[in-house]
């Protein structure tokens, strides 16, 4: 397997106008090996470069089959114990392709840390492909947007994932990030705001004019018996049972609620049974804890026992927001334990 990948040209010629305008790097012979390595493999087609790094041969073959075969394009890597070098060494790819069908180990965790990296750093866009039994792992490892983590998906959602990556770092070369995501991501994130600024504004307005004389000199809500939060969450899913769960997907609101529930059971919640809680897809659900960490209502606590989890808490305005919200369901005669 080659240490250098094949490119597309367009990556390739913005790459090496960045490094003639800089005037680093250029002064070290092995600097001018590796550019001169990366001119003899470009390809003047159409195709895309996918870097693809996987923990078994046939996982590598099922990678290079979605690249090459579902979507026309390059695919050039190796298996993990080596994928930190390959990608330290390639020049400019279009995105990276992770497939892993086992446990993965510590190579997979060197490589997770370095994809987060590169996704902040370098713009460098990523999917990963693993098993429901390693979320709790990558949540730990990998919490940019731009790293992509897909659990236990069909071919065709993960081909559709990689080329929303590569469209990623496409078009962020081209306009502003803001008005270059994907518009399923781009909802995804007006949604999450929305949520924020909705339970921001419960939050202030259960102040005295919407409290109980007895609450308002403290300033708070009461919050509720756990119970009561456990049988609100058992009323959403019971209708479940009456019509199809997907009319009611709200992923953001029952993991607020779940969250809200441990928080007065003083229970840690891992990432793995948050996404249970959620009631959608692991890959959804992962998505919406990214999005609502980032605005502030999530909080990432390392597990003080296992290095290789994160918890996920409530953020404390958040918290305050649900009180309020449970205290004027109270008021208005909603019948909760």
């Amino acid at each position: 397997m080659q240490h250098m990948f094949a490119i597309h040209p367009i990556a390739a010629c913005r790459h090496a106008a960045r490094r003639s305008a800089s005037g680093r790097e250029t002064s070290t012979g092995r600097t001018e090996d590796a550019l001169t390595d990366a001119q003899q493999i470009v390809r003047y087609d159409d195709r895309r470069a996918i870097l693809l790094f996987a923990d078994t041969q046939a996982a590598l073959e099922e990678g290079t089959a979605l690249i090459e075969q579902m979507l026309g394009d390059r695919a050039r890597g190796g298996l993990l114990d080596d994928a930190v070098r390959l990608l330290d060494h390639a020049i400019a790819p279009d995105a990276v392709l992770v497939n892993v069908q086992g446990e993965g180990g510590a190579a997979l965790d060197r490589l997770l840390e370095r994809l987060d990296a590169a996704a902040r750093r370098d713009r460098l866009a990523s999917v990963v492909c693993l098993s429901h039994a390693l979320i709790d792992l990558t949540a730990a490892r990998t919490f940019h947007p731009w790293v992509d983590v897909q659990v236990d998906e069909p071919m065709p959602a993960r081909a559709l994932a990689l080329e929303l990556a590569v469209a990623r770092g496409r078009v962020d070369l081209l306009v502003a990030e803001e008005r270059g995501q994907p518009a399923d991501l781009l909802q995804l994130s007006e949604e999450v705001g929305r949520i924020a600024r909705t339970l921001a504004a419960l939050s202030a307005a259960g102040t005295a004019a919407e409290r109980e004389p007895s609450r308002a000199a403290e300033g708070v809500a009461a919050p509720p018996a756990a119970s009561a939060v456990r049988v609100l969450i058992r009323a959403r899913r019971l209708r479940e049972q009456y019509f199809d769960f997907q009319l009611f997907a709200d992923p953001a609101w029952d993991m607020l609620l779940d969250l809200f529930a441990a928080r007065l059971e003083h229970r840690p919640v891992a990432v793995s049974s948050l996404c249970i809680a959620a009631a959608v897809p692991p890959t959804t659900a992962l998505r919406w804890i990214k999005q609502l960490t980032d605005v502030g209502l999530f909080v990432r606590v390392a597990d003080p026992r296992d290095g290789r989890r994160v918890f996920i808490e409530l953020a404390d305005p958040a918290a305050a927001a649900l009180a309020a919200y449970f205290h004027a369901l109270k008021r208005i005669g909603v019948g909760l334990p």
